[in-house]
């Protein structure tokens, strides 16, 4: 009896994210170990990794409400940072379109960097795996591993954060998820100028004091950097087949 192809999508989805976990796993412990840090308790972490489920934005709303920020600030700072999700959501959208909108919900709630990197390899390579009714089930099968993983470092992080030696810089994690994801990715011209141009503006950004802007900044240098490349790079191409 054959297997249902589903499971087996599910399984290429969460097999395709486990290299990742290395990094994401003291990221995770870090988001637990965060607000307890800053007094504001293991609930408010359990909390942030249910609803919010977004590391970075987690670790800023934490640093504005243990300074004394309100929520609305806390809560727009999140919102601003996870503006690349839109990015991600646009991307994804032509290979799930015909999803019914609670399935394509679900999808957006678990969507992290991981899930779309992997998921957006898979589908534009096309062949037999980017089939339609192989894209959720692969989707799935790579965001719940890391929505679980998420929630177990985030459980371990506010039971174990106090005994985390000040000398282990676990933080460290955080810049090396996105690298992980990142390196990957440069395989043209194009790419390489929207990483350098993108990279470059987030951190002129965070140096100039506008640190909850970094990543919009960034992703919007990066685009243009990228398109632009590409244009010039395709360009003479496309005249020359102009007839």
């Amino acid at each position: 009896m054959r297997d249902d192809p589903r499971i087996g999508e599910l399984r290429a989805g969460a097999l395709a994210v486990a290299p990742l976990l290395v990094g994401v796993i003291p990221f995770g412990l870090v988001a637990g170990a965060a607000p307890v840090d800053s007094h504001l308790g293991g609930g408010i972490a359990v909390g942030l990794s249910t609803v919010v489920f977004a590391g970075a934005s987690q670790l800023a709303m934490v640093d504005v409400l243990g300074g004394g920020g309100s929520v609305l600030v806390a809560v727009i700072t999140a919102w601003t940072i996870n503006l690349r999700l839109m990015l991600y959501s646009a991307s994804l959208s032509p290979f799930v379109a015909r999803e019914p909108l609670a399935r394509r919900g679900w999808m957006a709630y678990l969507l992290t960097d991981q899930a779309y990197a992997v998921s957006i390899t898979r589908w534009s390579g096309g062949g037999h795996a980017a089939a339609p009714e192989r894209r959720v089930p692969f989707y799935l099968g790579a965001a719940l591993t890391l929505w679980v993983n998420w929630q177990i470092c985030t459980v371990v992080g506010v039971l174990i954060g106090n005994a985390i030696p000040d000398s282990l810089p676990i933080e460290f994690a955080v810049p090396l998820v996105f690298l992980v994801l990142l390196v990957p990715a440069l395989t043209s011209v194009p790419a390489v100028m929207a990483a350098l141009f993108g990279g470059g503006a987030a951190v002129v950004c965070g140096e100039l004091g506008g640190a909850n802007l970094a990543v919009v900044a960034g992703a919007v240098a990066g685009i243009t950097a990228g398109v632009v490349a590409e244009h010039l790079r395709d360009g003479p191409a496309r005249r020359e087949a102009t007839p």
